[in-house]
């Protein structure tokens, strides 16, 4: 698989692609990311990805080495090197003794399935527990031992995903993804105050619900209240919306034609098509 990798200042072979052992972000994980879409040479809501990185870097003592409209002719510059319609491409910040490292990845990526967008994900509720009070929530940190484990579990056990409950038992996220379930042709989402990530995707499902006046509530929620959900789907931005099938081997029912997981799918496709 091709890479393009840019650390640094400049493009480099992935061989060269060295970073000092003594880095802080490699010892301790003092670093941050982003990880975005590229789609038809676009990249998708890339305004929105730079500044959650910037936020990210303020709030863990980090500067961005780079203007936003650096960082984007850096990032188009890499994904036209790419011939790949799709490109899946990841940002990292990360301190290395009194400065701040940069490096861009971009390679193809291969959309999901359509098949698995109707299957649907089953998801596990895992032992491990977010801590809704750090202030590491509000960041896209490189240190996600918690979410790797978590993930790591669930794939085990033959699901395709993990949920974090918060340390008062409410549902907070999942390991890759936001989470959102839909009872009564309502919605509803853990609130940014349960310890989940503030979203790119999470937004954009905020914004078309508001234009389509479909009630939405932010809020604290049970596992239980999930599993007897009509809907239930999760959101990312690699794959959009992406509708859950169960939650701990709880069938929920997946509405084909009619359902809000299903109308969401479709105007996110088209938003990432026609341009967001």
């Amino acid at each position: 698989m091709k890479e393009i990798i840019f650390l640094n200042g400049k493009f480099i072979v992935p061989q060269k692609a060295l970073v000092s052992a003594l880095s802080y972000g490699f010892l301790y994980g003092w670093g941050v990311f982003e990880t975005m879409r590229a789609s038809n040479g676009r990249i998708v809501y890339l305004n929105e990805h730079l500044h959650r990185l910037q936020s990210s870097c303020r709030n863990i003592g980090l500067k961005l080495p780079y203007s936003f409209s650096k960082a984007k002719t850096i990032i188009n510059k890499a994904v036209s090197k790419n011939e790949f319609s799709d490109n899946y491409v990841k940002l990292a910040c990360w301190k290395s003794g009194t400065n701040t490292d940069f490096m861009l990845i971009a390679r193809e990526y291969i959309p999901l399935a359509e098949d698995i967008y109707k299957k649907g994900f089953s998801i596990l509720s895992s032992n491990f527990t977010q801590n809704e009070n750090s202030f590491l929530t509000r960041v896209k940190s490189t240190n996600r031992l918690l979410q790797e484990l978590a993930y790591q579990q669930a794939k085990e056990k033959g699901f395709d995903e993990a949920i974090l409950l918060n340390c008062r038992g409410h549902i907070c996220e999942a390991t890759r993804s936001n989470i959102f379930f839909v009872k009564n042709e309502k919605l509803f989402t853990p609130s940014l105050k349960c310890g989940c990530l503030p979203g790119i995707t999470r937004k954009v499902v905020f914004d078309l619900a508001k234009k389509e006046k479909i009630t939405l509530k932010e809020g604290n929620f049970t596992l239980k209240e999930l599993q007897q959900a009509d809907e239930v789907f999760l959101t990312n931005s690699l794959m959009g919306i992406m509708p859950v099938s169960s939650v701990n081997k709880k069938d929920i029912r997946l509405n084909h034609s009619n359902g809000l997981a299903r109308y969401f799918i479709k105007k996110y496709k088209l938003l990432i098509n026609n341009g967001n």
